[in-house]
């Protein structure tokens, strides 16, 4: 290597021809896609929170050959859990979470687009139910109630 070369001319990289492909696979270590392909041994051994199975009977060799007698399995046994009483709707004598009288599923307003004005202008006050989109409705379009015009009180004019 000549005396007067610098760090440019140390490193040149080689003529690229086309004739080998780039290979644009990741290492195993920087990808994101799962989490098995990494080396395991890297990743650790958590044990459980308690011990399982140390207070219980037949831990031991002395144990296993005495065996377990029928009242020590009774004894381990669990009790089923009846399902109280009144888990369906309107059974319960106290009420609670009971439905009301009266209340029923108000209908739902679908995808509100702004109402048409003859005039030109930009109405942002008034829009039209343009019917129910697949998905779920928008907090706006959740918050609006759908009323009969026979409900709307009618203000006379003075």
């Amino acid at each position: 290597m000549p005396a007067d070369a610098r760090g440019d001319d140390v490193y040149q990289p080689q003529d690229d021809d086309g004739s080998i492909p780039p290979n644009d696979e990741l290492d195993l270590e920087n990808t994101l896609d799962e989490r098995d392909l990494d080396d395991q041994m890297e990743e650790g051994y958590s044990p459980p929170e308690r011990p399982l199975g140390v207070t219980k009977f037949g831990t031991t060799g002395a144990e296993e050959r005495q065996g377990e007698s029928l009242d020590q399995r009774l004894a381990q046994e669990v009790d089923d859990v009846e399902p109280p009483a009144g888990d369906g709707i309107g059974d319960l004598a106290e009420g609670e979470g009971e439905p009301q009288e009266g209340s029923t599923v108000e209908p739902r307003a679908g995808r509100l687009s702004g109402a048409d004005d003859a005039t030109g202008r930009e109405n942002d006050v008034f829009a039209e139910d343009v019917g129910i989109d697949g998905g779920a409705a928008s907090a706006e379009e959740a918050a609006v109630h759908v009323t009969d015009e026979e409900d709307i009180p009618q203000h006379r004019d003075s």
